[in-house]
């Protein structure tokens, strides 16, 4: 995984329009360090950067106390984050002004507890839940992955159980699946029509591996299954995580650094099919740093969505990257 550093004196696309970064996470693990001070190196790198949203990184768990409440753990140090960039001591960017975390929805009802105490621990800027659901029949995915999920938990009774706790605090659930799941994620949308579903990375046309031919194929299923997703209003698409190898561009095995025109050029077909698909008004952008640095540094992967978006309106791209996000996640609409 690069560090974020790649082509970071390009020039930059468009530098006043406003950010939210609506999916990034801080960590340490797979030999890579990724914390505060990274995130603000690249948040100040050029592009117009207001805030952001803590996705769940599976890390700084509890180590002690029961096994359920362990994860309040990372809210802890995603807020302590957000406090400390909400002093402005740290430069403008409110960092993780919105947190999402992990708790495990399959342990049904008795997660009302573990829901409460998130939010306890986290106040406003605790948004809601994700809980990863990839599944592949290979282990090949699995070596950039913290979390090796059973296959169909989405589906699972006792996870239904959890999940509906969510409505209950008005809580949003983030998605994360490969494109052969979507159809998981269509049927949680329609058992829990009243509860905001946020599809992370588009959800990954999984090609790692494939051929031309192959990939081609994949590409059409992958747009079938948005296609029928995006007919559940109360979910919306998180434009990104393209840097990640499981689409099989192949970037984080070549030895050089991309420019954003370099990047645009694979990543197009693919951003402009989920935004066409779910429409402007439901569609938020988002970093995936540093998970996204296997392909590219953090200034050219907002250029190349940039320059893909260039002939939007500018009414349409204030949307994409800062309002939708704002709307979703409740951020402090006076974020400027």
């Amino acid at each position: 995984m690069k560090k974020g550093k790649d082509n970071r004196n390009e020039t930059i696309i468009d530098p006043d329009l406003p950010i939210i970064d609506a999916h990034h996470h801080l960590m340490e693990m797979f030999g890579v360090r990724y914390l505060f001070d990274d995130f603000l190196e690249d948040a100040y790198a050029g592009h117009n950067i207001r805030a952001s949203i803590y996705c769940e990184s599976h890390t700084m768990f509890r180590v002690k106390g029961p096994e359920l409440f362990r994860t309040i753990g990372e809210t802890e140090f995603a807020n302590g984050v957000g406090a400390m960039s909400d002093s402005g001591e740290f430069g403008e960017c409110r960092v993780n002004a919105g947190i999402i975390s992990f708790a495990n929805l399959q342990a049904g009802d008795s997660i009302a507890e573990v829901l409460d105490a998130h939010i306890v621990s986290a106040g406003i800027r605790f948004k809601g839940i994700r809980q990863v659901g990839i599944w592949h029949p290979t282990k090949d995915p699995y070596k950039f992955m913290k979390s090796h999920p059973k296959r169909g938990i989405y589906s699972d009774s006792k996870f239904h159980e959890g999940f509906a706790k969510l409505e209950q605090r008005n809580l949003t659930f983030d998605a994360a699946v490969f494109h052969h799941q979507l159809d998981e994620v269509c049927l949680l949308a329609d058992k829990f029509p009243n509860t905001s579903i946020i599809l992370n990375h588009m959800g990954f046309a999984m090609a790692m591996g494939k051929n031309k031919e192959e990939k081609k194929l994949i590409f059409d299923d992958w747009r079938k299954y948005l296609i029928s997703l995006s007919k559940r209003l109360n979910v919306k698409v998180k434009v990104g995580g393209l840097g990640m190898p499981f689409w099989g561009f192949g970037f984080e095995e070549r030895d050089y650094q991309f420019s954003f025109t370099d990047l645009a050029e694979i990543w197009r077909p693919y951003v402009e099919t989920a935004i066409e698909i779910f429409g402007v008004d439901r569609c938020i952008m988002e970093s995936n740093f540093p998970a996204d640095g296997h392909s590219c540094g953090y200034v050219p992967l907002w250029n190349a969505l940039k320059f893909i978006t260039q002939n939007f309106s500018k009414e349409e791209k204030t949307k994409l990257y800062f309002h939708n996000a704002v709307q979703t996640y409740n951020i402090d609409p006076f974020i400027r």
